[in-house]
């Protein structure tokens, strides 16, 4: 199993925290956002990741280069990180996808525990990764469900559409690698193929009839990182001190 992040944005929430400092290099604990993503891949038994670059992608190279453990890395820079969204860094990657892989949100950081339940699962062609709360707000990356498999994927889903949330990790597995590049392909043929999101692609499968199941890792822990809230909030859950690196420690 190998591993795609998409890093390449700057987290313009974030400001001034990313002034210069591209997002996946905010500090969390002892490490940073792709360190604590890394470590845990590593812990998994993941050991080949490429990782999309953007915004001051020499200095993220330079935080990967400076690792001493962990997978396998190489950096792709996505050159139109200013102009577009994540599929085109998922384009960038597409080599990258030729066999069972993770594809990770940049801004997504998770325990241990939710990484193994993911690997775990049984197999399946594409899975996303699902959370379910109470209430959902503009913001969440929301899903419709029949059963488990996933029918619909997108921010504007309405409330009586809504069982859950993409928390931005997904699974490709058999031949969810191949349905994946021919979508991001077809996608990219249009002008508008640049300004998507990638979960676009997901909701065109699911939407044609291509089966999309998902993984319910509710209770498990994790965070995304767009706000300055949201940063505080993974500072607390992922932070260094002893109750944390207990409570994260993989067995």
């Amino acid at each position: 199993m190998q591993a795609v992040i998409l890093s390449a944005g700057r987290g313009s929430r974030l400001l001034p925290l990313t002034t210069d400092l591209p997002k996946c290099l905010l500090p969390i604990g002892l490490t940073t956002v792709l360190g604590m993503q890394l470590d845990n891949l590593a812990n998994a038994g993941v050991e080949k990741v490429t990782v999309v670059t953007g915004f001051n992608a020499d200095m993220v190279k330079a935080e990967i280069e400076n690792r001493q453990t962990g997978p396998k890395v190489k950096t792709l820079y996505n050159p139109f990180f200013q102009v577009a969204d994540n599929l085109a860094s998922c384009w960038m990657a597409r080599k990258s996808m030729k066999s069972d892989f993770l594809l990770i949100n940049g801004d997504t950081l998770f325990s241990p525990a939710l990484l193994n339940k993911v690997l775990e699962a049984p197999k399946k062609n594409i899975c996303v990764t699902i959370d379910q709360k109470d209430q959902y707000d503009g913001d969440d990356m929301k899903v419709t469900l029949e059963g488990t498999q996933l029918t619909a994927i997108g921010k504007t889903l309405l409330p009586q559409e809504t069982n859950g949330e993409s928390i931005g990790m997904l699974r490709f597995m058999g031949d969810g690698p191949a349905i994946f590049r021919n979508q991001l392909k077809n996608l990219m043929k249009y002008p508008d193929g640049t300004k998507s999101w990638f979960l676009s692609a997901i909701d065109g499968l699911a939407k044609s009839g291509t089966t999309i199941d998902t993984i319910n890792i509710k209770g498990s822990t994790w965070s995304e990182l767009d706000t300055p809230e949201d940063y505080e909030i993974c500072r607390d859950l992922f932070g260094s001190h002893d109750r944390n690196r207990e409570r994260f420690a993989v067995i």
